[in-house]
């Protein structure tokens, strides 16, 4: 963007109102999280964040101090998700923020609430950010209170009504996670400081390390243990080692033994986040989004093989029926799929005779990328197909795939040296499809050959018409 364009943009936004500029804020923070348009997303906030603040400095590391939601929240932001997809133990639906928000000013401690933002609006006139983290803190356990004393059940006491004015049944499955969250703030930074950034293999030694760490009573009860669990698994390059834990703090890979210590809910996390990666890989292949099948087929495989190998699950158990079920929805998703490819290579390859040709579908060089795209699918299932239940529909299909493309390259490169002009054009098309699913299915070096031998036979046919 140019300079000129760059003043422009900022002079736009610094029209806005203050609301506006802050929800403009928090949508483009939100789409960059989801991966979306980063790019653009990153450079609008920044001059956003100039203009809010009034600085040309990068005030990126600095505290927020327009936005009170938004501190006041800032500990569950590792635990926050935002699909349709039915949440485990150890998330916190997004859009149960606003309204609980809400209800704190409304009902639940608007007199914290309001000393929390005149103490936010002293903090901006004062140009500096001291006395931020400790207003911030003394809102967020007032808030955890009452959020903890509206949604702990009381006997005797008919609280539906009153949950019922907080937001719909969502929001109120939420309120105990948040306020609890919020509550064990230090526990759960301490625990996050007092382990690696990333830990690529679930070692022994990390292990203990990280059982250590978790040794702390606030972090021990079935309300917290599934967010640490979930920050330590953000933590590790594969997510499913976190059965390893339980398994170390069950002394046994039993899962009778797991499933009886607080420690096998990480068995049941594990399980829910294969399951939702299965989900959004039937979502991908319907939608015909390759691009990230790979990864999500690698880490299905690995999660799916590793607690098949490292717990003792029996088939009856509702763990081992649920793996199972993984399994199988895994299966159906990418057979179906798999076994469509063969049928569009053929539609591009098919030999016609030259009266026909005028009549074929046209070849799009977007429908062979995308046939393309498919066939490599098809060969990266086959690195992963034992594991999950596709192995002897990838290997026929991939078979059958390289037996075809091979025969109809070499046939429709023999076909260049012949027929009238319109029906050569087409050929070479084909040929150049064909090829171009031969650098996948037989490498860059078959794929070049069979390149050259299209250009001799398109070039030696132009010279025996020449010569005639």
């Amino acid at each position: 963007m140019s300079q000129t364009s760059t003043e422009r943009l900022r002079d736009y936004l610094a029209q806005l109102p203050p609301q506006s500029q802050a929800l403009l804020m928090r949508e483009f923070e939100r789409a960059i999280e989801r991966g979306e348009d980063v790019a653009v997303a990153n450079f609008v906030l920044e001059q956003l964040r100039k203009v809010v603040r009034g600085t040309e400095q990068d005030d990126e590391a600095r505290p927020r101090t327009d936005d009170p939601a938004r501190l006041l929240y800032g500990p569950l932001k590792p635990f926050l998700v935002e699909s349709n997809f039915p949440v485990r133990a150890g998330q916190i639906r997004r859009a149960s923020l606003l309204p609980v928000w809400q209800w704190l000013g409304r009902d639940g401690a608007p007199e914290a609430a309001r000393a929390f933002e005149t103490a936010l609006a002293g903090i901006r006139q004062s140009g500096s950010s001291a006395g931020l983290e400790g207003a911030t803190r003394k809102f967020q356990l007032a808030a955890a209170e009452a959020i903890i004393k509206i949604a702990t059940p009381v006997a005797g006491e008919d609280t539906h009504r009153t949950l019922a004015r907080i937001g719909p049944p969502n929001v109120v499955e939420d309120l105990l996670s948040i306020g609890g969250v919020l509550r064990a703030r230090e526990a759960l930074e301490t625990l996050g400081s007092r382990m690696p950034g990333q830990m690529r293999v679930f070692s022994e030694a990390q292990i203990a390390s990280v059982g250590s760490a978790l040794n702390v009573p606030s972090l021990q009860t079935p309300q917290l243990l599934p967010f640490a669990l979930s920050l330590i698994m953000q933590r590790l390059a594969q997510p499913w080692q976190i059965i390893r834990l339980a398994i170390k703090m069950a002394a046994s890979d039993d899962e009778i033994r797991v499933a009886a210590t607080p420690y096998g809910i990480a068995v049941t996390i594990a399980l829910h986040d294969l399951s939702f990666l299965a989900a959004c890989l039937r979502t991908d292949i319907r939608r015909s989004h390759f691009d990230n099948v790979g990864e999500q087929l690698k880490a299905l495989h690995d999660g799916v093989r590793g607690l098949r190998t490292e717990l003792d699950l029996r088939n009856d158990s509702a763990w081992g029926r649920q793996l199972t079920a993984i399994r199988a929805e895994i299966s159906n998703s990418l057979q179906s799929e798999i076994e469509s490819v063969p049928g569009r290579v053929r539609r591009i390859l098919r030999q016609r005779a030259d009266k026909d040709i005028a009549a074929a579908p046209k070849i799009d060089a977007p429908e062979v990328e995308e046939i393309a795209a498919l066939i490599d699918f098809v060969a990266v299932c086959r690195t992963y197909a034992s594991e999950l239940a596709i192995n002897e529909v990838t290997l026929r299909t991939y078979s059958d795939l390289q037996h075809y493309v091979e025969r109809s390259t070499e046939s429709l490169v023999q076909a260049l040296r012949g027929g009238d002009t319109r029906a050569r054009a087409y050929r070479q098309m084909q040929a150049q499809a064909a090829i171009r699913f031969c650098e996948i299915l037989f490498g860059h070096d078959y794929a070049s050959l069979m390149s050259r031998a299209a250009e001799n036979a398109v070039t030696g046919e132009r010279k025996a018409t020449k010569a005639s």
